[in-house]
């Protein structure tokens, strides 16, 4: 039936302005307008009885299941069943909202079927709400219907359906619910919102989230995914109805892989049912990225429950639409770039990166959209028009996660491009990551989101971002997972990109070279110091080989080579091999260039570290000196030298001097580097570890309780400059006067160290080591003992026989059980110990002299204190030659020996010997030292 006008009229007001056509219904027409109307009459239509429903409400998917969202909307919806039943409250209208394919119509089918059935309501509408000539002849049929109205005068129908549900004074109340199911645009509802009454409701459902949906008293609610167990129960139940029977964890794998997206999760159960594959196998094809999304889907005449678009499809249309919006042109090219990172969130910085910003200026001019540079306050329109589409979530207030889009959606977004276009965008999401790195790591929240999107962007464009060379945020990622204390994943990573950068560019490739040269240090960095080395061997040996002696990339790998030689237990040889790179850097760069600096600098640790602390402090003031000539006094080098420097001297016998240097340096790192920076807190932990070496545990305890605060904050719990606080807080503690608290502490942290870093990793068995001496200290000696015999054979297997470390715990094995009523077997293993620290060590070295001091000790324990007296004496001769008088060393044997000549029978030499002492003490550590303490204490015996 068609009504008796012809063409389209513009009126000034009502639905005036829009063309409408009705397929398929009773009528075809204008949309609803004012002006001259011509008559039509026809015979009155006999009116629905009450209860009554107009239109078709959408069938229930197979497998439907309650959601939590279904409760809410009830609540919501109504404020409270009893308030519209009474007429106490007047409900507006209300809107769900939410990406295509989460179920928005089959919760609001739910709603009003439920109650329907219920005799909530007497009349119930429901419009499929595509246009708003849909809309319009919605409440058409409604009122022809209802009203009796002419079906002919659709406009007049409508209207007068409007006008009946607006409440009028002594009007018999109708309990009413309209559902517009798929409302396209905001503007399509002008003036076709049911009025506000204390007896019906209005029920919206769009993917839009424009401020006018939300006007006028009316209620967003916003529709998110299914919740891991929904799904995973979606999924079981709909299986079984086909006879289908899956292993949970491959179900709840293959939720997590489609995004718990219903919509998805629908066709992937059609998809499995009508290709008769596993799970697992379904996964697997969802997996390869030669496999496009639409070829994981039903066909479109296969699809489940009644839908019309594959998973696809199904954001296409509101792709274009977002793509017209304010700033038109850029939601498009937006999305695609967002379609290679992390569904999770991406940061604002990312996204309005110079690199990203270029790429949507490139993309709207070749769209037709030149409108001049795209600045960032205009790629945040296009946030925002993608958020209003919910094909994306733009949340401001979260910089770090500005942008979340659904991982089905990029996955359709990416399929759309051409190769081209596929590589030209992988390679500006790469630049924009780059871009938005910070040059210090301060937030860690940051860090994290940049390596997450990195990541995503690898997962789905690796091949992109080895050509033609291998990305430098393939590298930044690696490092920044090291530098946030996770070196393990640090070292996986590097391994990967090992394996790929060979793969796509060869073995000798300079980014295979350099990502092998990244995975020698971070294998050592978690805790295999040997297979770093001998990883460096062989990398240098393939440098040697592809490049030339005298290039940066070789000389660089012999300066690590040597660096990792002695951390694995060789400090000599370290130091030998870096003196041999100072004479080639000194031909090839000079002596003012950094890595020369640099060199000198490792040379002189590596010095102290092999035995000669105070040629270790000579070497790093002469290197200071050029430092600062070279780079000046606020460079990061020779902030770190100067560090170093204090370190040392702490170690040559000046603990009072070192923590007066850390004191001045941290200053310096506070102003140039700013509280949070790593090299500020370090000089934080020195500062508090000399303070307690100058006599001050407490001091040093209550500074490390401090540090541990910012660096949880900073770093978090689990990275090891945190652990070692820990651990550190731990000792000061315990020398402060409770060593059973400070076992309790390393009982718990040897707990997270083990989570952590693993049980082979050195500073796992570092912290085992001081929980024996702790056990030992606070009383249970035998419990030391075992402790350490257990420990000693993991320093054997994982350290070998010769490195520092082991022959350290063999001392303390010796030792505690010394104290466990072993005396003799102390001596004797303690002179086997000293036969290979002087193999290993030479005779010079500290830990060589002490280990003749423990042997001495023992000696005399043991019951020969002539032996112990003489013993001390040679080896006094030796610390004054090596140590100097003053050395706190040097000091503790001079006590020793005055103790040993007391016991071995003369009292006045041993009262005499520590009155000296007493002078020294006074002089050198000051009246409240520990050690001056003892030695007034030991004087005053031995006068006795």
């Amino acid at each position: 039936m068609t009504g008796n006008r012809q063409g389209t009229r513009q009126g000034a007001g009502g639905y005036g302005g829009n063309h409408i056509d009705f397929h398929g219904g009773l009528f075809t027409g204008p949309v609803i307008g004012t002006g001259v109307q011509n008559n039509h009459y026809a015979a009155p239509r006999p009116r629905a009885s009450l209860p009554h429903q107009v239109g078709v409400i959408p069938p229930r998917a197979d497998s439907f299941q309650y959601r939590a969202e279904a409760g809410r909307l009830r609540e919501t919806l109504t404020g409270g069943e009893a308030a519209i039943l009474v007429g106490q409250d007047t409900v507006r209208g209300q809107v769900l909202v939410g990406m295509g394919g989460v179920g928005k119509s089959q919760l609001a089918a739910d709603y009003a079927r439920t109650i329907w059935r219920a005799g909530e309501v007497d009349v119930l509408v429901w419009i499929t709400a595509g246009n708003p000539a849909a809309v319009a002849a919605g409440y058409a049929q409604a009122a022809v219907e209802l009203l009796g109205a002419d079906p002919a005068d659709f406009e007049t129908a409508a209207r007068a359906f409007l006008a009946w549900l607006e409440p009028r004074a002594g009007q018999h109340p109708v309990r009413w619910l309209v559902v517009l199911d798929d409302v396209t645009q905001p503007g399509d509802l002008n003036g076709l919102w049911p009025a506000p009454s204390p007896h019906g409701r209005t029920l919206v459902t769009t993917r839009r989230r424009d401020a006018a949906l939300r006007g006028h008293g009316r209620h967003m609610i916003e529709i998110g995914l299914f919740t891991p167990l929904e799904s995973v129960t979606y999924l079981t139940t709909a299986l079984a109805d086909h006879g289908r029977t899956e292993p949970d964890n491959d179900l709840a794998a293959l939720a997590d892989d489609v995004g718990h997206l219903p919509l998805a999760l629908s066709q992937a159960v059609a998809y499995l049912i009508d290709a008769d594959i596993t799970c697992a196998a379904y996964r697997s094809l969802l997996a390869d990225r030669a496999t496009k999304l639409a070829d994981a889907t039903p066909e479109e005449d296969a699809l489940p429950d009644g839908q019309t678009h594959p998973t696809a499809a199904a954001w296409a249309m509101s792709i274009d639409r977002a793509n017209t919006l304010r700033p038109a042109g850029l939601a498009r090219p937006l999305l695609q770039l967002a379609a290679f990172l992390d569904p999770n969130g991406i940061p604002d910085t990312v996204l309005t990166s110079p690199a990203a910003l270029a790429y949507l200026t490139d993309h709207a001019t070749a769209a037709g959209h030149d409108q001049g540079p795209v600045t960032p306050e205009r790629a945040r329109m296009a946030f925002r028009a993608l958020h209003r589409l919910s094909l994306a979530d733009h949340t401001p207030d979260a910089p770090h996660q500005a942008v979340r889009v659904h991982q089905l959606i990029q996955r359709a977004v990416r399929d759309t491009l051409t190769p081209d276009l596929h590589h030209q965008t992988a390679h500006t999401a790469s630049d924009a990551l780059i871009a938005a790195w910070p040059d210090i790591e301060n937030d860690t929240t940051v860090a994290q989101a940049l390596r997450a999107n990195t990541e995503a962007l690898t997962a789905c464009a690796e091949t992109a971002l080895h050509s033609p060379d291998a990305h430098a945020v393939l590298y930044q990622a690696g490092l920044s997972l090291g530098e946030a204390g996770q070196v393990t994943a640090a070292r996986d990573h590097f391994h990967h990109l090992t394996q790929t950068t060979t793969s796509h560019l060869g073995s000798d490739h300079p980014a295979t070279l350099t990502a092998r040269h990244n995975l020698a240090r971070w294998q050592g960095a978690a805790g295999d110091p040997a297979k770093a080395a001998t990883a460096f061997a062989a990398l240098l040996d393939d440098l040697l080989r592809v490049l030339e002696p005298d290039h940066p990339a070789t000389l660089t790998t012999r300066h690590n080579l040597a660096h990792w030689q002695g951390e694995a237990g060789s400090p000599t040889s370290a130091a030998g091999a870096l003196a041999e790179l100072l004479d080639d850097l000194l031909r090839v760069l000079g002596p003012d260039h950094p890595a020369t600096l640099t060199t000198r600098h490792d040379l002189a640790h590596w010095r102290g570290s092999a035995g000669d602390p105070t040629g270790a402090a000579s070497a790093f003031a002469d290197v200071l000196t050029d430092f600062l000539r070279v780079l000046g006094p606020d460079h990061p080098d020779t902030l770190n030298t100067r560090h170093n420097l204090a370190r040392w001297q702490g170690a040559a016998g000046d603990p009072t001097g070192a923590a007066s240097a850390f004191a001045e340096l941290l200053e310096d790192f506070l102003r140039v580097l700013g509280p949070d920076h790593p090299d500020t807190l370090n000089t934080r932990a020195n500062l508090a570890r000399w303070q307690g070496s100058a006599g001050d545990p407490t001091g040093a305890a209550t500074a490390y309780a401090d540090l541990l605060t910012d660096r949880l904050r900073v770093l978090g719990p689990d990275h090891p400059d945190t652990l070692t606080t820990r651990g550190n807080l731990a000792r000061w503690q315990g020398e402060a006067g409770d060593p059973a608290g400070a076992a309790d502490a390393y009982t718990e942290l040897l707990e997270d160290f083990l989570r952590v870093l693993g049980p082979g990793h050195p500073d796992t068995l570092t912290a085992r080591g001081n929980l024996a001496r702790w056990q030992g200290e606070a009383g249970d000696p035998t419990g030391a003992a075992d402790a350490y015999t257990e420990l000693l054979e993991d320093f054997l297997r994982v350290l070998g026989p010769e490195h520092p470390n082991t022959l350290t715990a063999r001392q303390n094995l010796a030792y505690w059980q010394g104290l466990a009523g072993e005396a003799t077997g102390a001596v004797t293993a303690h002179a086997e110990l000293l036969e290979d620290f002087l193999r290993v060590l030479g005779p010079d070295h500290p830990d060589t002299l002490t280990t003749r001091a423990n042997l001495a000790y023992w000696q005399g324990e043991a019951g020969d204190a002539t032996k112990a007296a003489t013993a001390y004496a040679d080896l006094l001769a030796d610390f004054l030659r090596v140590l100097g008088p003053d050395h706190p060393s040097t000091l503790t044997t001079r006590n020793n020996l005055a103790y040993w000549q007391g016991a071995a029978g003369d009292p006045t030499g041993a009262a005499s010997a520590f009155a000296e002492l007493l002078t020294d003490c006074l002089r050198v550590l000051g009246p409240d030292h520990p050690n001056t303490l003892t030695t007034r204490n030991n004087l005053a015996r031995w006068q006795g």
